[in-house]
């Protein structure tokens, strides 16, 4: 299936649309948003994640908001795109992408202050479709790369959904499988199912499905037998966020992946757009980690299974430690631990960018 067949955004009538990732896979259907406020909100509510889909849905939503102040007077226009931005930046705080697209888009305002309003709206405009066109051919070339890494037959774990639904297209760890399918090599995927929202066994699984990857879905707990039955020949994941030292923020559950991993030794690979780096936070520690509704755990949609009253936690993400990271694969090349171990991952973005 191209990578067009289902367009995770998509820009129809001065308004974007994205694919309603919380009715996946009994339903298909795109909500419109049409300022920064209902972008926000489409974010905030995981109508559309991942987070390289997050920065691409953000630089709309700014570019958005400039369109509907297009008219206003100059100091207006920028109050209006400033308090737009803000709102976009409360939206999630763990997906570095997310900030990376407002910075970029913020900048890209500034650098045409001398036009008027109505100008200026369509230049950003402009800039959010190259934003996202970017990132389709980002991927791609991630891809490629990554599929270096896996031999014909490989039978690959991943976790969450790293697909062309986290993405403006292709995706990232489901980018490489896909990279690897196109070369001739034959692959097969286990999908954890990624608790508590599922994004593997909605996501992930219906991604893979309707390109006829061959692909077996089991719950997060099954992963370490799947490792120790000698079913596992690598894994791969996405990232939210990587720091300067290559821990990797990613969906709760990577960590425990990784250890398994490493346990077994399997190598463990991190798909990532060079946008995800975060070179001013020293460590993983300083990654912020969202904490979501406690009903997220207590059951999906209108199946309830926890008693009222329970304490329940509930982290999206976690950190894996960069000496559990077999190779960052980014879209400029492939990082490896010992240059990771070594404190290489800044010099390598300098190379490259």
């Amino acid at each position: 299936m191209p990578d067009n067949a289902v367009e995770t955004l998509r820009w129809r009538s001065d308004a974007i649309e994205m694919i309603d990732q919380r009715l996946l896979p009994a339903t298909v259907t795109y909500v419109r948003c049409d300022s920064a406020a209902t972008v926000a909100e489409a974010i905030r509510s995981m109508v559309i994640r991942g987070a390289p889909a997050i920065g691409v849905a953000a630089a709309y939503g700014v570019a958005l908001e400039a369109l509907r102040h297009k008219d206003a007077d100059p100091a207006s226009f920028q109050a209006s795109l400033d308090a737009g931005i803000a709102l976009l930046a409360q939206s999630r705080p763990t997906a570095v992408n997310l900030f990376w697209a407002l910075k970029r888009m913020r900048a890209f305002a500034q650098s045409l202050a001398t036009l008027e309003p109505a100008q200026v709206a369509g230049q950003l405009l402009a800039e959010a479709h190259r934003i996202r066109e970017e990132d389709i051919r980002i991927n791609q070339d991630m891809g490629a790369y990554g599929a270096s890494l896996l031999p014909d037959g490989a039978r690959v774990m991943t976790h969450c959904n790293a697909g062309a639904l986290a993405t403006a297209g292709h995706g990232t760890a489901l980018g490489v499988f896909r990279s690897a399918v196109t070369q001739g090599k034959r692959l097969s995927v286990i999908a954890n199912e990624t608790r508590p929202f599922l994004q593997g066994a909605r996501l992930t699984a219906w991604e893979m499905v309707r390109e006829n990857i061959p692909v077996t879905l089991v719950t997060d707990n099954m992963a370490g037998y799947m490792m120790r039955s000698g079913a596992v020949d690598a894994v791969v994941v996405g990232a939210d966020r990587v720091a300067a030292n290559g821990d990797v923020a990613n969906k709760i559950g990577t960590y425990m992946v990784a250890v398994l991993a490493a346990r077994h030794n399997i190598p463990f690979y991190v798909a990532c757009p060079l946008s995800t780096i975060d070179l001013t936070l020293e460590t993983g520690d300083a990654i912020p980690i969202e904490e979501r509704d406690a009903a997220e755990v207590k059951g999906f949609r209108d199946c309830i299974w926890a008693p009222e009253g329970v304490s329940v936690r509930n982290p999206s993400f976690d950190v894996t430690p960069a000496e559990l990271v077999t190779a960052l694969i980014t879209e400029k090349g492939i990082v490896h631990n010992e240059t990771l171990m070594a404190g290489g991952l800044s010099s390598f973005v300098d190379s490259v960018s």
